[in-house]
């Protein structure tokens, strides 16, 4: 799929350095994500360029701002095709991932893409709002990522639930992340965070990025997370 060089010089120039394993493990990935895209839709990006930069690199470069420590446990909340916590777990072996997403279709493929890169990861057909009431899940993880469209109240709600008191939840954003993190003050508070930091960057391509870090200073009440279409309807 890829040029070993290019994924290589792509990683060292960001300041990322790939073992030989991980270029193996993350090329097989891409070409899993490739193969499996053309029977269910998973992403629009399946150029070589693309999944390197906008998918791969994407997902690993917030984790160069924000240091997750040595055996953290992390619930990838819409994870879609395993982003960002697919390529991390490659570069992060230490770590626990628990994949969510609410299509079978894409779990199914993310279930393939563990046993056929060996990440173990535990892969969940579930709403986010459901599992997030589920005291086998909730308030269990170190920390709770979101690579998502979904304005940040919104994704808080989601996301922090899941989040033990002292964990974190981080959101990566695209060039609005932080007028969104002000935009989310209410619902932060309202669940339990604290806004710690707003971390600014960019792809080698020049597209913008946010990386918005929630610490959880307190339990979510338990009436969170409400339904989508109360979500939808009244953000917090």
């Amino acid at each position: 799929m890829f040029t070993k060089q290019s994924l290589i010089t792509l990683f060292e120039n960001s300041g990322i350095a790939l073992s030989d394993e991980q270029f193996s493990r993350l090329d097989s990935y891409a070409e899993q994500l490739v193969s499996y895209n053309q029977k269910v839709n998973l992403t629009a990006l399946t150029s070589p360029e693309d999944i390197a930069e906008k998918h791969f690199l994407d997902s690993i470069l917030p984790f160069c701002h924000f240091k997750i420590k040595s055996g953290a446990s992390l619930i990838d909340v819409g994870t879609g095709a395993g982003f960002p916590s697919c390529p991390f777990k490659i570069l992060r072996d230490d770590i626990k991932i628990t994949l969510l997403d609410s299509l079978l279709k894409r779990v199914n493929f993310l279930t393939l893409i563990s046993d056929k890169i060996g990440l173990c990861a535990e892969c969940v057909h579930a709403r986010a709002e459901e599992l997030g009431r589920d005291t086998d899940y909730r308030e269990r993880y170190d920390i709770a990522v979101a690579r998502a469209v979904a304005g940040l109240p919104v994704l808080c709600e989601y996301c922090l639930p899941f989040v033990r008191v002292g964990g974190y939840f981080l959101s990566l954003k695209g060039s609005r992340g932080e007028q969104e993190a002000k935009e989310a003050y209410t619902a932060i508070k309202t669940l339990g965070g604290r806004l710690e930091e707003v971390f600014r960057y960019s792809l080698p391509s020049g597209d913008e990025r946010t990386l918005v870090v929630v610490r959880k200073i307190s339990q979510t009440p338990p009436k969170y997370p409400r339904n989508k279409g109360q979500m939808t309807k009244k953000p917090l």
